[in-house]
């Protein structure tokens, strides 16, 4: 998707000032996103134009496909100048530092001072900032109040509560509802929790490229999934693509409240809240930990990123305008928290002045039960790996369609993985 605006504004601009504008070269822009984010993002944008006379090409779409059409982009050096990035990207992309621009050359046009040195961390490889975080996140629990009040329940503070709901709502609500609705990448994160709460292991063991989970408890984690949909905690990926492509929140069970809570980025939230059929709201829950679990399991990492193309022939400009959204207070403003709670100190006074920080949205309520979580345990930069994380999704459709049994899927997500594996981490 391009913003039309962006042509009209060229235009108008070019009449204005002649040839200097009409020569100028656009600065493109890419992300993904949910309405929101592109309508905040672009209205940034237009202040940004309207302030500097430079142009902005605004490219934007939502999750499903934005990494195969940047994977496009990049293999043909046709990437936006600037793109917002995933922490997971940097090993495929840039598995030497060398895969974008590094953001310290660009001092005199991003300032990075606002942002802890263990920030700047996470986005550098070999001495290069390569992406610039903006957020930090992770996946806990929400739930709808009214649908959950109407099965007669409170939410649930352990597993086996959690467990336990799905009988009562199909017994108390119908076959329709269900406490939870989980895709494939959030069942994979939820169940490396209980893993790590249960077993004190990382998923993956980096150093020597292979999962850390022997084949039993590999076939333990594909049981998790298998007893939730057995036991009407979640529906199944079949049931849930008989409804489509679209996004969870566009889907109708989720709407109209059928489908009664998630496990979702907290930075992601508030669009799902947002489609709910009034006076439906979502509300959030607590975090199960398992009795004398040393780390929570959370899934806990940058939520977004900025990089700046390696093949851009303005990189200055285009850290102009990424100084703008992030350390501008204008930029600030506009944006608020459509990218998530911002580690920039500055842009957080800004928020917290205007009101917009405040416990009452469930991003920044969910980030402050996120802070205080253990979390001894840290995820691979390989977990969400694209293949892998097909890989997963491939083997939990073909259990939900009788193609394989628990044992079978494990087994077969196990061993391919592990070449997947082998192949993505650099000796």
């Amino acid at each position: 998707m391009i913003r039309k605006s962006v042509l009209c504004l060229s235009i108008g601009l070019a009449m204005a000032a002649g040839s200097t504008v009409a020569q100028a070269e656009e600065l493109r822009f890419s992300w993904w996103g949910g309405n929101s984010r592109h309508e905040a993002t672009n209205a940034a944008v237009d202040v940004y134009e309207a302030a500097s006379g430079n142009v902005v090409k605004t490219e934007y779409t939502g999750w499903g496909g934005h990494l195969e059409r940047l994977t496009t982009q990049i293999a043909g050096k046709t990437e936006p100048d600037l793109m917002q990035t995933n922490w997971n990207w940097l090993p495929i992309f840039s598995p030497k530092g060398d895969g974008f621009h590094d953001l310290r050359t660009l001092s005199a046009q991003l300032d990075l001072s606002q942002f802890d040195e263990s920030a700047l961390a996470l986005g550098t490889i070999d001495g290069k900032l390569n992406s610039l975080p903006v957020s930090m996140a992770a996946r806990i629990f929400y739930f709808n109040e009214t649908v959950w009040a109407d099965a007669g329940l409170d939410f649930p503070t352990t597993w086996d509560e959690l467990m336990a709901a799905g009988p009562v709502f199909q017994e108390k609500l119908g076959d329709k509802y269900f406490p939870l609705v989980l895709e494939g990448r959030d069942v994979i994160a939820m169940n490396r929790s209980y893993m790590v709460q249960k077993y004190g292991i990382p998923m993956i063991d980096e150093a020597n490229r292979t999962f850390a989970y022997s084949e039993d408890q590999m076939v333990e984690f594909f049981q998790l999934y298998a007893d939730m949909v057995e036991n009407h905690v979640t529906p199944s990926s079949k049931y849930i693509a008989s409804f489509g492509a679209a996004n969870l929140y566009e889907h109708k069970p989720w709407i109209n409240g059928e489908w009664a809570g998630l496990y979702m980025w907290n930075s992601a939230i508030n669009k799902y809240g947002n489609n709910l059929q009034p006076p439906m709201t979502l509300a959030l829950g607590e975090y199960p930990i398992l009795d004398g679990a040393a780390s929570s399991g959370l899934f806990y990492k940058p939520g977004l990123m900025f990089s700046i193309s390696k093949n851009s022939d303005q990189p200055e400009e285009a850290a102009k305008l990424l100084n703008f959204l992030l350390n501008e207070k204008e930029g600030i403003e506009v944006m608020g928290l459509q990218r998530g709670v911002p580690l920039n100190k500055y842009a957080r006074e800004v928020l917290a002045e205007n009101g917009t920080l405040n416990n009452s949205d469930l991003s920044v309520s969910g980030l402050a039960l996120i802070n205080e979580l253990p979390k001894q345990v840290p995820t691979s930069g390989h977990f969400e790996n694209p293949q892998l994380v097909a890989l997963f999704q491939e083997n939990i459709e073909q259990m939900d369609h009788g193609q394989k049994t628990v044992e079978e899927a494990a087994m077969s997500f196990y061993k391919q993985g592990e070449r997947i594996l082998r192949r993505a981490i650099k000796k």
